[in-house]
């Protein structure tokens, strides 16, 4: 991006930031105080409207300043770490307001170096959905399927690589001149945007990562993934089954067709833990135009999910002190919380456990003396997220994007039944996610899993243990000892290795007889 275009492009962000109001955050920081009164020059303080809150005026700036700058305020809306809750509340509303680019059939002709007429019976030119990445249109196969052909739009990678460029010179002024950017750390949240988006442009990633979640979810009665077609799709245009499920957004909708709205409620919620704790692998980009629902088994709600460019995963570790901070929380053993917070390294080794316990239990006392049902976990995350800050408290990617989608679902639940009480559906699942994890059937299988490679192992174990041995009674020498020592190999090494190897091939004889019974 070269320089001329790089002003132009600021001089329009400065125009609609001043247009919206946005000027006098930077005129309220000390560097810039003693120009505070050009606050009255802009031409807009004397006719915008005043009683606005400054968040929605941010809103709207993001909306008019583009697609990139729309997903940037989404993005920000699921960093409760570090944003107020009135930005986080009002930046979560921004939607994609992008017009459909026309003439896709070119585009995709382009892509796939041959006429549309030879990979389609029929084409739809008229799209389906707009986004700010890519668009969709309804196509049939010659085959008679019905699909949707998902396709970037055309020079978005430029696009993007412009606004980010922007997005970087603005951070690093953010930080340079206001102490609050160098505290939220403005820099690496825009190199957190840039590698999503990056994602989001591999549509190729996108159809891998709906695969996997169809092959998890492979004749489940919780959750349909359109099949993706392959052998149609590249990295800039994919294609997939068309579904024909009824937004989760249209109540109205859901309810003329007799959708039993509770049971679908409690279903996202089992969904959800299914996805995060039983797989490691989760849809992270669930708002509700990416959810359809199933117009079959109306007792038994079926969500159908599209759009899979955004994907989280979890390690084991974090999995365990997920499931077991949710529990203590549950039963309020705060002190418990605060240790798992530490051994899990999410607070520093240094903060003394007493204090974060004590400023937990602030957090969650007033919020536990209401009924279940009225208590909002995506509101205590937002709480405790802001608490952890004076403990500096470092959030993990992969824990932000879990925090997003739990918002997300909550939200989507509560909508559908607002009596709905995600403790007591998400409890069970814990709890006996929980004991799976431990005790002797966990135990047994764990072995079961590692017994091959440790039986390919073990010839080579005398080896290892001799040599073991070995630099135990023969350290290595000095380098500035000049004497000569015999070395003598120890007698009870000697057993103790004969013991080790003994067992060691008993041990696994025993186990391989046990588990092959």
């Amino acid at each position: 991006m070269n320089k001329i275009s790089q002003l132009g492009r600021l001089i329009h962000i400065n125009y609609v930031l001043a247009k919206n109001g946005l000027d006098e955050i930077i005129l309220a920081t000390r560097w810039f105080a003693p120009l505070r009164f050009l606050t009255y020059v802009n031409p807009w303080y004397w006719t915008r409207n005043r009683y606005l809150e400054r968040s929605v005026r941010l809103r709207m700036s993001l909306e008019e300043l583009g697609p990139i700058f729309v997903k940037f305020g989404q993005m920000l809306s699921a960093r409760p770490d570090f944003m107020p809750e009135e930005y986080v509340t009002e930046l979560a509303r921004l939607q994609d307001r992008v017009k459909p680019f026309p003439h896709a059939e070119k585009l995709l002709e382009k892509i796939y170096g041959q006429k549309l007429s030879a990979l389609f019976q029929e084409f739809d030119p008229i799209p389906l959905a707009s986004a700010s990445i890519a668009q969709v249109h309804a196509a049939v196969l010659y085959d008679g399927r019905e699909v949707v052909v998902k396709v970037l739009r055309p020079g978005i990678d430029k696009i993007i690589k412009r606004d980010i460029a922007l997005l970087y010179t603005l951070a690093g002024l953010f930080e340079r001149y206001w102490y609050m950017g160098r505290r939220m750390r403005a820099s690496e949240i825009v190199a957190e945007f840039e590698h999503t988006l990056l994602d989001e442009l591999d549509l190729l990633r996108e159809a891998s990562n709906a695969s996997i979640l169809r092959r998890n979810f492979q004749h489940s009665p919780l959750l349909y993934i359109p099949e993706i077609y392959w052998p149609h799709c590249r990295d800039s245009a994919i294609v997939m089954e068309q579904i024909y499920g009824i937004p989760i957004a249209n109540r109205a909708a859901l309810l003329e067709a007799g959708i039993n709205l509770k049971k679908l409620a409690e279903n996202g919620i089992e969904l959800f833990f299914t996805q995060v704790f039983r797989d490691c692998f989760f849809h992270a980009d669930m708002h509700p135009g990416n959810i359809f629902v199933s117009r079959e088994h109306l007792d038994n709600p079926q969500y159908i999910l599209v759009d899979c460019g955004i994907v989280g995963s979890l390690t084991p570790t974090d999995q365990r002190y997920l499931a077991e901070n949710m529990l203590a929380f549950f039963k309020r053993d705060y002190h418990r919380v605060a240790e798992l917070h530490l051994e899990s390294g999410w607070i520093p080794p240094d903060t003394r456990v007493q204090d974060f316990e004590s400023a937990i239990s602030t957090v969650c006392e007033p919020i536990f003396e209401k009924p279940l049902k009225d208590i909002s976990f995506g509101n205590l995350l937002l709480r405790l997220f802001q608490t952890g800050k004076r403990f500096h408290m470092e959030i993990q990617p992969q824990l932000l994007l879990l925090q997003k989608t739990l918002l997300n679902v909550e939200g989507l639940g509560r909508q559908l039944y607002p009596d709905l009480d995600l403790w007591s559906t998400a409890r069970p699942f814990l709890e006996k996610w929980l004991q799976q994890q431990v005790g002797p059937k966990a135990f047994l299988r764990k072995i079961r899993a590692n017994l091959p490679f440790w039986l390919e192992q073990l010839p080579n174990m005398p080896t290892q243990l001799l040599k073991i041995i070995d630099s135990k009674a023969n350290p290595p020498k000095p380098y500035f000892s000049t004497v000569e020592v015999t070395p003598k190999r120890s007698g009870r090494a000697v057993w103790v290795f004969a013991l080790i190897v003994g067992v060691v091939l008993g041990s696994g004889v025993t186990w391989y007889w046990m588990l092959l019974r």
